[in-house]
């Protein structure tokens, strides 16, 4: 577990390192990444060498950076909403394709019309198949929200556009509310940096897809049970990450990489709270629904098993070029998945050093999102905390986000071509560019995997571990933990010093 950097050298940050270096200092962003140096000479240049320099645990400086962050993420999503001022005065009902021209898209709006929330159906258990509305796609947690939102607007608005918008108020508030916890989450987790945050705050990914979807709410949650797992409190963190599956379902597969990381280092007590908490957390967020709207519930599942191929997904690339699409494709896909997840397991017990909870992370949650029969652009939030916390560096941060804006207009853009005449003018993006635009999203994705896994098997490139004073500061019951089985290290040095609470993994 020993750095493969000098405790004596300084850190990038400028400050001595080493592990017997008493209350480490807060790191600067402006002295850490090259990025942020070079645009500080706008606002007067880095730190200076006599500034003063918080210390690890300093509650006054955390609050400032707290502080900070939610009033640049309120800002962030402020212009997202400005930006679709001109679908919200039409109440999303304008001509001519008007949600597809002026990148104003929702599916908040959509949900209410076509859902039956302006008709007062009541989500699982009564539908409307010809208006279309077979059901409602989503998770419990998330068509709660819908409904408490649908209520609202209902008793505030005075006709159905006028509910519409309230709708999309109600709902954008409620985003906020999860979007500052979610920012609060990853300064808890980010340890001596907690300006790594702002790359949350700041996304051009939050601006332009935050309020979309309900995804805000699954990835709060997701971060609100990274947190509690960095706190020492597995029972917590399940709970968290199961009421975030039943919001989306992605937050369990954060479980993932918490098995490979728990098994190496002789935790697996830890990860069988979280998983068990997560199970219950999940059952009976879901029990209510399942007894007594079973068909409505099970919905979700029968919507995304019969979806096609669609949208943003490599195989709509393949069938665009070469006309296929794999036979039994959720099988193979399905197939595809769990072959990566376990190239990203064989790497967390390969590596020379354990890699962090986020790099797994964050690889785990890649996968998924780049090998799916769909790409909806808010899938890009699931991404954005662990990429702040697993690569915080924001020249390539920044790179990923600049393709995923691209695909952003991208799509929009497709979307009005297909429709043709009857958008009323010969604007938008035939289907080659569209599908280049995918192959660029693709590629921001890999460029970040590959920065991480060069991370994990150098750690001397790792931002966070470069200097030797940190280990994972989101590792919880991880961090600083020596490994029990891992086959980077011959069986005479585990017997040693894997040295572990648990007999019966100790004995591996």
């Amino acid at each position: 577990m020993s750095s493969d950097v000098s405790d004596q050298a300084p850190g990038p940050s400028g400050e001595p390192t080493g592990r017997s270096a008493a209350a480490p200092t807060l790191v600067a962003p402006s002295l850490d990444d090259p990025v942020v140096n070079a645009a500080s000479d706008a606002v007067g240049g880095p730190l200076g060498a006599r500034a003063l320099r918080p210390k690890l645990g300093s509650n006054t400086a955390i609050r400032t950076v707290a502080r900070v962050l939610v009033l640049l993420t309120l800002l962030t999503l402020g212009l997202g909403v400005a930006q679709r001022s001109p679908c919200y005065s039409t109440a999303w009902n304008g001509t001519g394709k008007q949600q597809y021209n002026h990148l104003c898209y929702t599916d908040v709006p959509y949900m209410y019309y076509g859902r039956g929330f302006d008709k007062n159906l009541t989500p699982y258990r009564q539908t409307d198949a010809a208006s279309g509305n077979y059901g409602l796609e989503y998770p419990v947690v998330a068509g709660a929200t819908m409904e408490t939102a649908a209520l609202l607007a209902q008793k505030l608005g005075a006709d159905t556009p006028d509910q519409v918008r309230w709708f999309y108020d109600i709902t954008t508030w409620f985003l906020i509310v999860f979007s500052i916890v979610c920012v609060l989450a990853i300064i808890g987790l980010a340890g001596r940096r907690p300006w790594d945050a702002a790359m949350f705050a700041l996304a051009p990914g939050l601006l332009l897809t935050g309020t979309i979807n309900w995804d805000l709410i699954a990835v709060a949650l997701a971060s609100v049970g990274m947190l509690a797992w960095a706190r020492n409190k597995p029972v917590v963190a399940g709970i968290a990450l199961g009421l975030g599956s039943a919001t989306k379902l992605y937050p369990v597969f954060l479980l993932i990489p918490l098995l490979v990381l728990c098994w190496r280092a002789g935790r697996m007590r830890q990860w069988t709270q979280a998983t068990g908490t997560a199970v219950v957390t999940w059952l009976v967020v879901n029990a209510p629904v399942m007894i007594f709207a079973f068909q409505g519930w099970k919905y979700f599942f029968t919507f995304n098993d019969n979806r096609p191929i669609d949208l943003g997904s490599p195989w709509f690339a393949i069938r665009h070029w070469w006309n296929w699409v794999p036979p039994k494709q959720n099988v193979v896909i399905i197939a595809l998945v769990l072959a990566g997840w376990l190239g990203v397991a064989l790497l967390g017990l390969m590596a020379r050093r354990r890699p962090r909870f986020a790099q797994l992370a964050f690889l785990t949650i890649a996968i998924f999102v780049l090998l799916n029969k769909v790409y909806s652009p808010q899938y890009v939030l699931w991404l954005i905390p662990l990429a702040a916390l697993a690569r915080p560096r924001w020249r390539d941060f920044l790179i990923w986000q600049c393709c995923e804006a691209a695909y952003y207009v991208a799509v929009w853009y497709y979307l009005v071509w297909q429709a043709g005449p009857s958008n009323g003018n010969t604007r938008g993006l035939p289907d080659n560019f569209y599908v280049w635009a995918i192959i660029i999203h693709l590629a921001g994705i890999v460029f970040m995997m590959v920065q991480i896994i060069r991370d994990i098997l150098d750690p001397r490139r790792d931002p966070i571990r470069a200097d030797g004073i940190d280990d994972d500061p989101a590792g919880g019951a991880l961090a600083g933990s020596p490994d029990v089985w891992a086959w980077s290290q011959p069986r005479s040095h585990r017997a040693v010093h894997g040295v572990t609470s648990e007999p019966e993994l100790a004995a591996v």
